[in-house]
C-alpha cells in the first residue's frame, strides 16, 4: 500500500516537472519579425500546422505551401523556416507565415548579391508600362525597359517567359522594391570581348559576325564585342535597294574587313569582297556592239538599269529606248522583271559603267524614211493630230510629218488648219525637209501649185492701173485684193497729197478703187499701191476746165472725191 503511495506521487512530481520544463522552454526566444524553423505535424486542404515550439502550432495557409500546379510541397514531418508575425502568450496563440519569411530570406540573397556585384537569375514574368516584371524565386522585381538589352528589342513581348541573369541595381526592403539590369552584364560581357578582339583584328583578315541591325545604308554586324558595318555597297557586286534583300536580323555571316580604326573602334566590313570581281575584264566580255538579253533591275527618270549577268548592269537611257516614240519615262517602254535585248554602245571599266541601247536592236526607222521619201516626193497621209501651228500626218510607223500651218496655202491667211481639215482627213503633200538628226520630216501642200506671186511681177509691173476691193484698213494704210490671194498695200502716204489721219474716215471695206503699183518683189511678197500717184498722174492728163467743170450724171471720178475731200478740209 505504502509502495503504491509513493509511486502515484512520484508521478505527479514527474508531470509537473515536465509541465515546467515545457512550459518554461524558449518561449522568449520566439520574436516576432523572426524566422524560426519548426516541424509540420498536420497538412489539411486549407491549412498547414506547424509546430515551432510554442503553446500552440501556428496555422498556416496551405496556399503558401502550393507549387506552380496549386499542389502542397510539404508533408508531416518536414522542417521549414517560417516567420513569427505575432504571438499571444496569454492565450497561448501564434500566427506564422511561410511566404513572409522565404520573402526575407530572399531579400536576404539579394542584397547579398548586390553587395558582392554577383548575378541572380529570374524569368520575365509580364509586361508592365516602363518594363517588366521578373520572378527572382518569389520575389518581383522591376526590369526597366531601357536596362533589357544593349539596343532597343524590335519584339518586347518575345521575351516574355524567358530566363535571364541579372545585375541587382536597388533594393528597398521597406517597399519591397527591387531593381535589376540584363544590359549591364551585357556591357561587361561585351567590353570584354571587345578588348581580346582588338588584339587580333586586323585588315584583310576573314571574319564572322551576327547581324544585329539592319537600316537603310547597310547592316551592323556584332563581331564578339564589336559592332562592324557592313555597308549597302559593300553587300553585293550587282545593284540592291535595301539590305534586307540579302541579310536577314540574326544571320550568320562571314565577312572580310576592309578597314580597321583601332582607336575609335570603326570596322568596315566587305561581303562582295570574298567573291571574285564581275567587273574585272569586263571591255573583253562586253565589246562594243555586242547584241545580248538582260533583265531589267530597277527604273529611274533617266532610263533602266538592266542586269548582263549577276553583279553587272548597264544603263539603257531614256533617249536610247526608242526610235520614234517620245517618252516621259522608261516605264512607258519596260518593267521590272522584264527581259529586254539590248546592245553594248560603251563600257568604262574604270568607272564601272556600261551603256545600253534597246532601239539599235532594230533599224533605224528615219534612215528608211530618208531614202523612201527624199525630198520633194509628193505622197499622201491620214491627219492624225491639229494644232495650232500645223498638221500631223502618219507616215511610218512612229513617224509623223508635219505640216506647218504657212504651208497650207500661198495666199490664204488661215488662222487654225482646222478652218480647212478636220482628224482623220486624207490630205496630198510634198516633202520639203527629211532631217534624221533632228528627227524632223516637214511636208507641205501649197507646194504642190505653183506660187501666184511668181507671176505677180511680170502681171503687175511698176506703173500699172489695178482695181481692187479694200479687204482690211488700218491706221498704216488699205489692203487691196487685185487678184484672189494678192493683195497690194496702199499706205496712208500714198492716199492723199495731203495728211490723212485716219484712212477709215475716206474708205470702207468692201469698195472697189483703182491704185497705181509702185513697188512690186516676189520674193518679199510685197505689192505697193498709191492712190495719191494716179489722181496727179490723173490730173496732169485733163484740161484745166475739165477739171474744174462738172462730171457725167451718177459717176465720180477721182479727182471729184478729192475735190470734195480738199474742199471739206478747208
Amino acid at each position: 500500500m505504502e509502495t503504491m503511495e509513493n509511486n502515484s506521487l512520484e508521478a505527479e512530481m514527474s508531470f509537473e516537472a515536465a509541465l515546467e520544463d515545457y512550459l518554461s522552454s524558449d518561449f522568449g526566444e520566439l520574436d516576432e519579425g523572426s524566422i524560426v524553423k519548426g516541424e509540420i505535424v498536420r497538412v489539411d486542404n486549407d491549412y498547414v500546422l506547424v509546430d515551432v515550439n510554442f503553446k500552440s502550432e501556428g496555422q498556416i495557409p496551405a496556399s503558401e505551401f502550393a507549387d506552380a500546379d496549386g499542389a502542397v510541397s510539404v508533408g508531416v514531418g518536414d522542417k521549414v523556416d517560417v516567420f513569427v508575425v505575432r504571438k499571444n502568450e496569454m492565450e497561448g496563440t501564434i500566427t506564422l507565415s511561410f511566404e513572409k519569411a522565404k520573402r526575407m530570406q530572399m531579400f536576404d540573397q539579394l542584397e547579398e548579391v548586390q553587395e558582392k556585384n554577383s548575378v541572380v537569375t529570374g524569368r520575365i514574368v509580364r509586361r508592365i508600362k516602363g518594363g517588366y516584371t521578373v520572378d527572382l524565386g518569389g520575389i518581383e522585381a522591376f526590369l526597366p525597359g531601357s536596362h533589357v538589352d544593349l539596343r532597343p528589342v524590335p519584339d518586347m513581348d518575345a521575351l516574355v517567359n524567358e530566363e535571364f541573369e541579372f545585375r541587382v541595381l536597388k533594393i528597398n526592403r521597406r517597399r519591397s522594391n527591387v531593381i535589376v539590369s540584363r544590359r549591364v552584364l551585357l556591357e561587361e560581357e561585351r567590353d570584354s570581348k571587345r578588348q581580346d578582339l582588338l588584339l587580333t583584328l586586323d585588315e584583310g583578315q576573314i571574319v564572322t559576325g551576327k547581324a544585329k541591325n539592319i537600316t537603310e545604308y547597310g547592316v551592323f554586324v556584332d563581331l564578339g564585342g564589336l559592332d562592324g558595318l557592313l555597308h549597302i555597297t559593300d553587300m553585293s557586286w550587282k545593284r540592291i535597294r535595301h539590305p534586307k534583300e540579302l541579310v536577314q536580323l540574326g544571320q550568320e555571316l562571314e565577312l572580310k574587313i576592309l578597314s580597321f580604326d583601332k582607336e575609335n573602334q570603326k570596322v568596315s566590313l566587305g561581303l562582295k569582297q570574298l567573291v571574285e570581281d564581275p567587273w574585272q575584264d569586263i571591255t573583253a566580255k562586253f565589246p562594243e556592239g555586242q547584241r545580248l538579253s538582260g533583265k531589267v533591275t530597277n527604273l529611274v527618270d533617266y532610263g533602266a538599269f538592266v542586269e548582263l549577268e549577276p553583279g553587272v548592269e548597264g544603263l539603257v537611257h531614256i533617249s536610247e529606248m526608242s526610235w520614234t516614240r517620245k517618252l516621259r519615262h522608261p516605264s512607258q517602254m519596260v518593267r521590272v522583271g522584264d527581259e529586254v535585248e539590248v546592245v553594248i554602245l560603251g563600257v568604262d571599266e574604270d568607272k564601272k559603267r556600261i551603256s545600253l541601247g534597246m532601239k539599235q536592236v532594230k533599224p533605224n526607222p528615219w534612215e528608211i524614211v530618208a531614202e523612201k521619201y527624199p525630198e520633194g516626193t509628193i505622197l499622201e497621209g491620214v491627219i492624225k493630230n491639229i494644232t495650232e501651228f500645223g498638221m500631223f500626218i502618219g507616215i511610218e510607223d512612229g513617224i509623223d510629218g508635219l505640216i506647218h500651218v504657212s504651208d497650207i496655202s500661198w495666199t490664204k491667211k488661215i488662222r487654225h488648219p482646222n478652218e480647212l481639215f478636220q482628224v482623220g482627213d486624207t490630205v496630198q503633200a510634198k516633202v520639203l525637209t527629211v532631217d534624221q538628226d533632228s528627227e524632223k520630216f516637214t511636208l507641205g501642200v501649197k507646194q504642190l501649185s505653183e506660187d501666184p506671186w511668181s507671176k505677180v511681177p511680170s502681171n503687175y509691173p511698176n506703173g500699172t492701173i489695178v482695181e481692187g476691193v479694200v479687204t482690211n484698213i488700218t491706221d498704216f494704210g488699205l489692203f487691196v485684193e487685185v487678184e484672189e490671194g494678192i493683195e497690194g498695200l496702199v499706205h496712208v502716204s500714198e492716199i492723199s497729197q495731203k495728211k490723212v489721219k485716219s484712212p477709215s474716215e475716206m474708205f470702207k471695206e468692201g469698195v472697189t478703187i483703182k491704185a497705181k503699183v509702185i513697188h512690186v518683189s516676189a520674193e518679199e511678197r510685197r505689192l505697193g499701191l498709191s492712190i495719191k500717184q494716179l489722181k496727179d498722174e490723173e490730173d496732169r492728163k485733163k484740161p484745166r476746165e475739165f477739171r474744174s467743170g462738172g462730171s457725167d450724171a451718177g459717176q465720180q471720178t477721182l479727182g471729184d472725191i478729192f475735190k470734195q475731200l480738199e474742199d471739206a478740209g478747208e
